[in-house]
């Protein structure tokens, strides 16, 4: 019978690849205590932690908010993005581009070859002129991202999670090989986001999404948030 061999990854979790062998006890008692968290305790642990973080973050929402308005921009940013089993939603961000971000992307791209090959294989900018004053500090400290718990409480997303993605990037998520997206809620947070968003390819994040589905648990859960806090507090947020 196939068991996994795993690939290691900070933070405890690891990329299952099938070998011959017997498969270990551990492995399964694993995966059952992983498809029962999956199931019921997520949800719940989700809930729990967003109502507990609401009245503390809605008065710091409420001044981003005012600070984003005052640049001369509206301060929410809603946009489809795929979620779970590859239906669209509306995820909320603060607004950290120019209104019409989309259509300077377009101008550059096509005026730069360098600059269109870099959107390519990394569907960002480096130095992405589109970013306004107050977008650039809620971008470094991903504080843009607080609108989410919104979509968590909807049960759109997930605490902790893929990164969602865009409609536009299915084609190239899917070419990658990627599946396991597409049994979980995306996430506010999560494995990719905290150890390699600002280093690694677009369709790379495919093995830590696969990585993060194969090894989920509340105990994984709680390490990511704690981790993603430290990611805020020293802004290395993209």
């Amino acid at each position: 019978m196939a068991f996994q061999e795993m690939e290691s990854f900070p933070g405890g979790f690891a990329i299952a690849h099938p070998v011959q062998g017997p498969q270990p006890e551990s492995l399964t008692r694993q995966r059952r205590d992983s498809s029962l968290y999956a199931r019921y305790g997520k949800r719940l642990l989700d809930l729990g932690i967003a109502v507990l973080l609401l009245p503390v973050l809605l008065p710091v929402m409420a001044v981003i908010a005012l600070l984003i308005r005052l640049d001369g921009h509206p301060a929410l940013f809603v946009q489809l993005r795929v979620g779970r089993d590859g239906k669209l939603f509306r995820c909320y961000k603060f607004r950290s581009m120019v209104p019409d971000a989309e259509r300077v992307l377009a101008d550059m791209c096509a005026r730069m070859p360098s600059v269109a090959a870099e959107w390519v294989t990394y569907q960002k900018l480096a130095k992405d002129p589109r970013i306004t004053r107050v977008g650039k500090i809620l971008r470094r400290t991903s504080l843009d991202e607080l609108p989410q718990i919104f979509n968590v409480l909807k049960g759109d997303m997930s605490l902790v999670g893929p990164r969602p993605f865009l409609p536009a990037q299915k084609a190239i998520y899917d070419e990658a090989g990627g599946r396991a997206y597409y049994r979980l809620r995306p996430g506010v947070t999560g494995l990719w986001q905290v150890f390699s968003r600002c280093d690694t390819t677009f369709g790379s994040r495919i093995r830590f999404d696969e990585a993060y589905a194969a090894n989920m648990s509340a105990r994984g859960d709680l390490a990511l948030i704690l981790r993603t806090a430290g990611v805020v507090l020293t802004r290395t947020g993209a």
